[in-house]
């Protein structure tokens, strides 16, 4: 059914249709309206079977995700930026117990300073916890992967977190196409846990484990990851086949068969960089889109493969690692180690900062003309930044960073006397 809604309401009909079991979540912005709206389901009886449970934090959250999936409940809840820091020891542990919970990540940075607005650092900053990391495009992609993601996740007995651009996506109305609730009954089969506590067959969950072990436990649970490679093609194919639509997957391309140049991204600015993309072919550019919709586990083969015959290669992340610059870029250097390829880091969006066609037309160009650095910041202040350098060198108690940019911006007021 078509339908024009908010993204956090699309996927919260989506995670309804799935039949959770146990939601259990605590607010933060930005994606409060998802867990809203599954309350309110399962307040009136919209959802049922279904236990709502209202949490005081965060990794409160995590924990009963973790205890309702372990006694074999199909399990969601959601989070963004801090919430995600707060609960990472539970992140950690929903992963290494094996546990199939879906979380949906409403990606917003992380600080200090504060800012709510959105970059992908939240969910980058746990790439290596263990949890399948997916990122949707689009609110329509956004709703398929939920559906995938049970799928996937219960397959594998793995957690899966959907990622999806705080406010970009979560609070924009676009037109969605909501299954039917047979729909989602003929792609997602009945739950049932590959491990559960159960009273007639008691087993530890979650026992220490000593040298002895670990490294087997933990290269195991590196082989899940390896096997969603496979399974997350399948699953998407016949996502297809049930709901009409291509969704989900590991990676997709446009306009990239005969480029020389190819832009990597991942999330909702794929779609401003594909609108710059169509104008620029249409001035005779060789430019192409790369879009990874997989992050974790990674897709070496299919990001090599779809890769390798471009001249220059431009990634464009929302995501900064401090001390060494680009996080998705890394990962895109491994899949295409000695092959030669010209390749770009290029971090922008950063805090929410806007990425527009303009500055992206300006950067395609300078990468065809050989004049991009190694690592970019798109659209950096470099007069407010070598400003705040060189009051450092003048001054050893030169103030706060942040609080002395927004004063050299007029943003606050400057301090008296």
């Amino acid at each position: 059914m078509l339908k024009q809604t908010e993204g956090s309401r699309a996927v919260a009909e989506a995670v309804a249709l799935c039949r959770p079991e146990v939601i259990c979540a605590y607010p933060i912005s930005p994606q409060t309206h998802i867990v809203e709206a599954l309350g309110e389901m399962v307040k009136v009886g919209a959802l049922t079977p279904c236990e709502f449970i209202n949490v005081e934090s965060e990794f409160a959250a995590m924990s009963v995700a973790i205890g309702a999936s372990a006694a074999g409940a199909r399990s969601y809840t959601a989070t963004a930026s801090q919430g995600l820091l707060f609960m990472a020891e539970a992140v950690f542990n929903a992963s290494g117990l094996g546990l199939p919970i879906v979380m949906t990540v409403a990606n917003r940075a992380i600080g200090a300073p504060i800012n709510i607005w959105n970059d992908h650092s939240d969910a980058l900053s746990q790439r290596d916890c263990g949890w399948i990391q997916l990122f949707a495009e689009t609110n329509q992609e956004a709703l398929d992967l939920h559906i995938q993601a049970f799928r996937l996740g219960e397959e594998l007995s793995l957690p899966i977190m959907v990622c999806m651009d705080g406010f970009i996506l979560t609070h924009a109305y676009e037109r969605v196409d909501i299954p039917t609730q047979a729909q989602v009954d003929a792609y997602l089969p009945r739950y049932e846990p590959r491990q559960v506590l159960d009273p007639l067959e008691p087993v530890s969950i979650g026992a220490m484990v000593g040298p002895e072990a670990f490294s087997e436990v933990r290269y195991l649970a590196h082989a899940k990851q390896m096997q969603a490679l496979e399974r997350m093609p399948e699953y998407a194919a016949e996502f297809k086949s049930v709901f009409g639509r291509d969704s989900g997957g590991l990676t997709h391309t446009y306009r990239a068969d005969d480029a020389e140049t190819i832009v990597v991204a991942m999330g909702s600015v794929l779609g401003t960089i594909k609108d710059v993309v169509d104008e620029m072919r249409d001035d005779g550019h060789k430019v192409g889109v790369f879009g990874i919709t997989c992050f974790r586990p990674f897709p070496l083969a299919q990001v090599c493969a779809g890769l390798r015959g471009a001249k220059r290669v431009i990634v464009l992340e929302k995501s900064l690692a401090i001390g060494i610059g680009g996080i998705l870029a890394s990962n895109v250097r491994l899949a295409l180690n000695n092959l030669g390829i010209d390749i770009y880091t290029v971090v922008a969006g950063l805090g929410g900062r806007a990425i527009t066609k303009t500055s992206l037309h300006k950067l395609f160009r300078d990468a065809e003309q050989a004049k991009l650095e190694a690592t970019t910041f798109l659209d950096l202040d470099w007069k407010a930044v070598n400003r705040q350098l060189d009051r450092e060198k003048a001054k050893r108690r030169s103030g706060p960073i942040a609080e002395n940019l927004l004063r050299d911006l007029g943003v606050v007021a400057a301090k008296i006397g």
